[in-house]
């Protein structure tokens, strides 16, 4: 039996958004780029200002009592990381972001374990992120690139992967959400095949974390990596989770303080998972804004945000079909959050450009997602993409919008 979830108050969720009640251009702000930064509620931001004006001083080490109490509220919201992921305080690794959670990966596993000839898996769909790290450790190994298929319709061939995994397989990266196109792919079946050909299995969550429900375990993953900023947090702080037993065979990525047991001149030895992963003073703020973050997502129930989602996304597909000449770019049956398109006559750019002067805010552009886009035989999209915060009436200002840039285009 499904259990109903309870619908979204949008419009009292809205007022703990001060950002959403700004204008632009004269007109009511519609911010609809959430796949790039998310905006951020009052409850984030005043944690944030609270720990520089009460509770600053750096953690570890110190004796005094301010360096431990942020010491135990570091350590505090790692656990609740954990949780929100399906994971264990162990096994989450603080970074800047994504990007750095997956070049780490790339680098300290890639480098310490890929050697000439051996294979890493990613798909067509990949975000830049997840694609330039493995290009670079493919050349610093000798180990070999290659790319899973997608559909027209922007959907993973999954036979055209499994295809691809061979005795020489080590690594699958894959993106669990794609930011250009809103296609879910199904993590749990690639994980499987990636695991039965032998490989490690790494997916890019950076769109997934903050519009799905996410339990590492139940992926089945061996990496998983996300970002504050796009999950209600402030911007440099992400998460890597890493199983334990990887983690723990894995050498440093940086050195420094920190991530030390003992040091002498000539050698030094580790500290434990995660400590051997964060050198140097980390991005404590960050740490304690991204608690806040996750304690707000949960207030609000991820199943509830990705029913509100949901609808607002077929309400949105359904209403830019009006526009005359516009084409969504992305037709997977499993998408989210994302509405990527194209107009007849219109570069992208333009289209952001007027929009713009409606107050419309949507990103333009190949979205770091070049070899995607060359893929589909578009120089780039207009992308409208979703949030908790957003409503039916934003999309239809968005269509407004765009009809408006019809009448400049012509048509």
């Amino acid at each position: 039996m499904t259990t109903a979830v309870a619908p979204l108050d949008v419009a009292r969720l809205r007022e703990e958004f001060p950002l959403l009640g700004t204008t632009a251009h004269g007109r009511p702000l519609v911010y609809l780029d959430s796949a790039a930064t998310s905006q951020k509620p009052r409850s984030v931001i005043r944690r944030i200002t609270r720990f520089y004006e009460r509770e600053n001083a750096n953690i570890h080490r110190g004796v005094y009592a301010l360096s431990a109490d942020a010491t135990a509220e570091y350590d505090r919201v790692r656990a609740r990381v954990a949780r929100f992921l399906g994971a264990t305080p162990e096994e989450i690794v603080f970074t800047r972001g994504t990007t750095e959670s997956i070049n780490l990966v790339a680098q300290s596993w890639g480098r310490g374990f890929l050697r000439a000839g051996d294979e890493i898996v990613v798909t067509a769909m990949e975000h830049h992120s997840n694609l330039v790290p493995w290009q670079l450790v493919a050349e610093q190994t000798g180990a070999v690139l290659r790319i899973a298929p997608v559909t027209d319709a922007g959907e993973l061939d999954l036979d055209g992967f499994a295809a691809l995994l061979t005795a020489r397989t080590r690594l699958v990266a894959a993106v669990h959400l794609s930011n250009a196109l809103g296609t879910i792919n199904p993590i749990r079946r690639i994980t499987e095949l990636a695991h039965a050909a032998g490989a490690v299995m790494l997916v890019d969550g950076a769109q997934s974390a903050p519009h799905l429900a996410v339990d590492v375990a139940a992926l089945g993953c061996d990496f998983f990596a996300c970002s504050g900023h796009k999950l209600f947090g402030p911007t440099g702080i992400g998460v890597l989770y890493g199983r334990r037993e990887l983690l723990e065979r894995m050498p440093p990525w940086q050195g420094g303080g920190d991530m030390i047991a003992s040091v002498e001149y000539q050698r030094s030895t580790w500290a434990p998972v995660p400590q051997k992963f964060e050198a140097g003073t980390p991005h404590i703020a960050g740490v304690v804004g991204l608690g806040a973050a996750l304690d707000f997502v949960e207030s609000i129930g991820l199943d509830a945000v990705a029913a509100h989602e949901h609808e607002l996304l077929g309400y949105a597909t359904e209403r830019v079909a009006e526009v005359p000449g516009l084409r969504v770019v992305g037709t997977a049956p499993m998408k989210a959050a994302v509405l990527s398109f194209v107009m007849e006559g219109a570069h992208p750019h333009d289209v952001g450009t007027i929009l713009d002067r409606e107050g419309v805010a949507v990103r333009a552009g190949h979205h770091c997602c070049q070899p995607l886009l060359r893929r589909l035989g578009l120089p780039a999209t207009a992308r409208a993409s979703f949030a908790a915060y957003n409503t039916r009436d934003e999309v239809d200002a968005l269509v407004a919008g765009l009809l408006q840039v019809r009448k400049v285009f012509g048509g």
